[in-house]
């Protein structure tokens, strides 16, 4: 039986706009694919475009162990970022968002188009404007969290919002697999990580998604913003709480959640 790609698009644009939640689509029609998942999610973001909102990017998800491990998912996905999803230094989860982890990332801007396949680490700096470090807040229309790679796929890789860091750090010369993170919460420090923690290299990461969109006719564009992956693990997070990340030779980002 062919999977109902329309009713299960509609049920998480319902859920998303409602802040509820939904039983695993995987666990309601165990033959979902990949590919399928990715239809659901192309068909979300159509229906949030329809409601005015803008694409402004992509995000790229479950590239780190730690984020592998605590969601048993064990491969990297991506997703769309609309401009509704930015925020600047405060972020309304008690108003957006349903069940929001916060995670510390680097975001690449680029300033020339990406089109895969093919594309190398060498392409993406090449066409990289530049980087800094972000808040990404994840959350889940998916019951508990309870995700296989098709849940979060179909769900536009468990997007929340997004919080940009203030520096403008040129990515030639920038060392991607040794910077370390740090993250703070409410004053203390949570969580350490280093930019090898995805996939490696957030470039490598960004390659990934540059090669995966190119197979299927998409491709990245100059002034995308690309949320490379977490390099540190999820942090579940409520109104009140304040997060600071610092991120070497990259300056930080800080965000205030309401």
């Amino acid at each position: 039986m062919p999977v109902a790609i329309e009713t299960y698009t509609e049920e998480l644009y319902a859920a998303l706009r409602g802040r509820r939640t939904v039983a695993p689509l995987t666990a309601r029609e165990p033959g979902i694919t990949i590919d399928d998942a990715y239809q659901i999610s192309l068909g979300l973001l159509s229906r949030r475009l329809a409601d005015g909102e803008k694409l402004i990017g992509k995000k790229i998800g479950v590239t780190s162990k730690p984020v592998q491990t605590a969601l048993g998912v064990y491969q990297p996905d991506f997703g769309y970022l609309t401009d509704r999803m930015r925020c600047e230094g405060e972020v309304p989860i008690s108003r957006e968002l349903i069940q929001p982890r916060a995670e510390g990332e680097i975001a690449f801007v680029l300033g020339k188009d990406l089109v895969g396949p093919g594309i190398t680490a060498a392409d993406v700096l090449a066409a990289t404007d530049h980087v800094t470090p972000c808040f990404e807040i994840v959350d889940s229309r998916i019951e508990g969290w309870k995700i296989r790679i098709q849940d979060t796929i179909a769900d536009n890789a468990s997007s929340g919002m997004f919080v940009l860091g203030e520096a403008r750090v040129d990515p030639r010369g920038f060392d991607f697999v040794t910077c370390g993170m740090v993250i703070e919460k409410n004053g203390e420090i949570i969580s350490t990580g280093a930019g090898a923690a995805a996939l490696g290299s957030p470039v490598t990461c960004v390659a990934w998604l540059a090669n995966t969109l190119g197979a299927r006719g998409v491709s990245l564009l100059a002034g995308d913003i690309v949320l490379s992956g977490s390099l540190v693990p999820l942090e579940p997070v409520v109104p009140g709480d304040r997060m600071r990340l610092r991120l070497g030779g990259a300056g930080g980002a800080e965000v205030v959640f309401t």
